[in-house]
């Protein structure tokens, strides 16, 4: 059987930046495991599998992997399977926005996509599941441990250790400066026994002149992902975060953040933050992603 695939760099507008995605054509007819084999052989932190979708008036249905395991929901994959479904559709260039809605494992996702003719496009969704309290607070002491800090290292303002999902679990862990950040690294081999989840999302407020509002890493070598370029299912639970710590008004907030600085590959991913009644109330997640190289795969 062969099947063709695409590859993009997402949440940026730069070729060989932003995180990398596989995007595998066709794939109705793969298994679960062979689904898993091929994403083990991309080896990328995401490959997303595009299959028909149950409901025709839908794009896709996507199947998403991690070289470790399958995911419900992640937010490079929707946004890079998004953008390559409008382009491979539509072709570069259109004039006019496209809504473009993904058959997920967390439900329905609904994307808007804005076709590049400069060779990068554009696209954000509605997160599908509001982001929500994952667990019990990780110490300061074990996340200290777990990646390699003094505890002063760990928190800031109001921010301390936390869990939040919304769809994927992650160990929320403050860091107290950008140095810190550059200085975290996973000293065990089972964070989840420490920190309470496989995935763990670091981050640290950015200087005010920036242009985006925090600077963060992410770790998940248990499921095959030594450090991750952009997570947008980490930004996605990192709304329950900013409206649990962060003294948020009524309405919505743009508080972007940059990722992959560290691995070479710096990614921003939009992240816009509504709060009503005190609470967190939506999430929305945005980038921009440059298509790579395309090619067959012979399964």
């Amino acid at each position: 059987m062969a099947l063709n695939f695409t590859t993009y760099d997402v949440f940026t507008d730069t070729a060989f930046a932003g995180n990398p995605l596989a995007v595998v054509w066709d794939a109705d007819a793969l298994s679960d495991a062979q689904m898993q084999t091929i994403a083990r052989e991309f080896n990328l932190s995401e490959t997303v599998f595009v299959r028909a979708p149950e409901n025709a008036q839908h794009a896709a249905s996507v199947r998403i992997f991690t070289p470790g395991k399958e995911l419900p929901f992640a937010g490079h994959p929707t946004i890079g399977c998004a953008i390559a479904i409008a382009e491979a559709r539509h072709g570069r260039g259109a004039t006019h926005d496209l809504i473009i809605v993904l058959e997920e494992k967390i439900g329905l996702v609904r994307c808007g996509v804005k076709i590049g003719d400069d060779g990068a496009s554009f696209a954000e969704f509605t997160a599908p599941k509001l982001s929500e309290k994952a667990g019990a607070d990780p110490s300061i002491e074990a996340a200290a441990a777990a990646l390699g800090l003094a505890e002063s290292d760990i928190g800031f303002g109001a921010h301390k250790p936390s869990l939040f999902s919304a769809g994927v679990p992650f160990a929320m862990i403050p860091l107290a400066s950008t140095d810190a950040l550059v200085r975290a690294k996973p000293t065990i081999a089972t964070l989840s026994e420490a920190l309470g989840a496989t995935e763990i999302f670091v981050y640290a407020r950015a200087d005010r002149q920036e242009a985006h509002s925090f600077h963060a890493r992410m770790f998940a070598p248990e499921i095959g992902i030594v450090e991750d370029p952009a997570t947008g299912s980490a930004a996605a639970a990192f709304a329950g975060v900013l409206a649990r710590f962060e003294d948020l008004p009524e309405g919505w907030h743009t508080l972007p953040i940059l990722q992959g600085v560290e691995m070479g590959r710096p990614s921003l991913i939009g992240l816009e933050v509504n709060i009503e009644n005190g609470a967190l109330a939506g999430a929305r997640i945005a980038g921009k992603a440059v298509k790579i190289s395309e090619g067959v795969l012979f399964v």
